[in-house]
């Protein structure tokens, strides 16, 4: 049986335009300097909520109060090497200011060219999501 993995991650936006996270070189081809949204684990006792704004405190000393409310959707993926079910929630900020701590290299791009990049897998499925809702229809409820 494959290791099972759950995460969280924001879709942060500012201006119009969505934070994009380059990971750095991995031994794994498929995520390997791949673009994605950032987040982590969540640990045990912790909220979807309260993993969020821990991870992107730690990753990017950035503060965030993640909203159940802006969850947008969950993205089941099965990797060569785990499955991956990734909780992604919208999170809008002030200011663009943040510490790159763990990525090599970030972006900001409107949403209609997220897809000019090259996404890890399942974060793919995430830019899908966000390219077929209209930005002002996304749906706002938690996931049943």
């Amino acid at each position: 049986m494959m290791k099972h993995i759950d995460v969280v991650a924001a879709v942060i936006t500012h201006a119009g335009e969505y934070l994009c996270m380059q990971r750095g070189f991995s031994p794994y081809a498929y995520v390997s300097e791949k673009y994605e949204f950032p987040g982590g684990k969540i640990e045990e006792k912790e909220s979807r909520e309260q993993a969020l704004m821990r991870e992107l405190r730690e990753e990017m000393d950035l503060e965030v109060a993640v909203q159940p409310d802006l969850f947008l959707l969950t993205v089941h993926y099965v990797y060569p090497d785990f499955v991956l079910t990734m909780h992604v929630y919208r999170c809008p900020v002030q200011s663009r200011l943040f510490s790159r701590k763990e990525h090599i290299a970030h972006t900001w791009l409107p949403l209609q060219r997220l897809a000019e990049l090259d996404w890890a897998p399942a974060d793919r499925e995430v830019v899908a999501y966000l390219l077929s809702h209209d930005e002002g229809a996304i749906p706002c409820s938690q996931e049943t």
